[in-house]
């Protein structure tokens, strides 16, 4: 079973794979046709190209689980082998005929790419969308359904309310998920695509975003006159941002002062860290 999801779900599990009971057909791929409830809106063609030589030499060894409908069948798991299949050229592919409804077939569909971890940020919160709407389930209730969290299953959600643009940088990684949070608490809404533009040109960091964002939430602070800094803190800032590569600010108090140093991995704060042993 996939990490992280509820033990409820082991009966989904065990019917998204044919049984040893279950009759296996060989079935006409002219006769089969995607899951109309298929989350997953884009496949990679290398990974279904990859699939199609293993099908070729190795036949399909997981056989697909189908609904019969007027025209045919719906494919309920197993959509990737279909496609792989049809691109090495197969008339027929091995597959076990189930009844289903159309709730089950969102939900297997749903827990087959979750399981995979193949669906984008987007296809993941337009999945939990449409349960929850066909279910009628909370966000609370969906969230112990699945194993995850009610965060992480409202934060998916609300990416959806954000302009297509901005969804689309996301799914191409342009964007991060946190970059996307930091966005959807912009008051001004007409401001968003200026911002994510901001973000791209000037390599902004998710924590950069935030206070961006809380800038122009509260406009009154953007317009507070800044205090001239002392001239020797500005020449030791820009000795330490040239030596550690990196954004350093230093603010003196009345009786003492402290130094913030910006990093934006791990992997950056291993360097840092590194530097100060030397």
């Amino acid at each position: 079973m996939a990490k992280g999801l509820g033990k409820g779900l082991n009966a989904f599990f065990s019917e998204a794979e044919a049984t040893e009971e279950e009759q296996i057909q060989e079935l006409s791929v002219k006769k089969c046709r995607p899951n109309p409830y298929q989350p997953r809106k884009e496949f990679s063609e290398e990974a279904i190209e990859e699939l199609k030589s293993s099908i070729e030499e190795y036949g399909i060894l997981q056989p697909l689980i189908v609904r019969k409908s007027i025209k045919g069948y719906e494919i309920v798991v197993g959509e990737r082998r279909f496609r792989a299949a049809k691109k090495a050229g197969l008339e027929k592919v091995p597959a076990v005929v189930r009844e289903m409804t159309d709730q089950q077939m969102m939900e297997l569909a749903l827990l087959e790419n979750l399981q995979r971890e193949d669906l984008s940020p987007l296809e993941e919160g337009a999945a939990y969308r449409n349960l929850m709407k066909e279910l009628h389930l909370t966000q609370q209730a969906l969230a112990d359904r699945l194993g995850k969290s009610r965060s992480h299953i409202a934060n998916l959600v609300r990416l959806l309310s954000l302009p297509a643009e901005i969804t689309q940088k996301v799914n191409d990684e342009e964007l991060s998920m946190g970059h996307a949070r930091a966005l959807l608490s912009l008051e001004d809404e007409s401001k968003l695509l200026s911002v994510a533009t901001r973000i791209e040109n000037e390599g902004l960091n998710v924590r950069q975003t935030e206070q961006l964002v809380a800038r122009l939430n509260s406009p009154e602070q953007e317009e507070k006159p800044k205090q001239k800094k002392d001239i020797f803190l500005q020449e030791r800032e820009d000795v330490l941002k040239e030596r550690l590569g990196t954004g350093v600010r230093i603010k003196k108090g009345k009786k003492k002062g402290k130094i913030e140093i910006e990093f934006s991995t791990n992997e950056d704060l291993e360097r840092l860290l590194h530097w100060f042993e030397k």
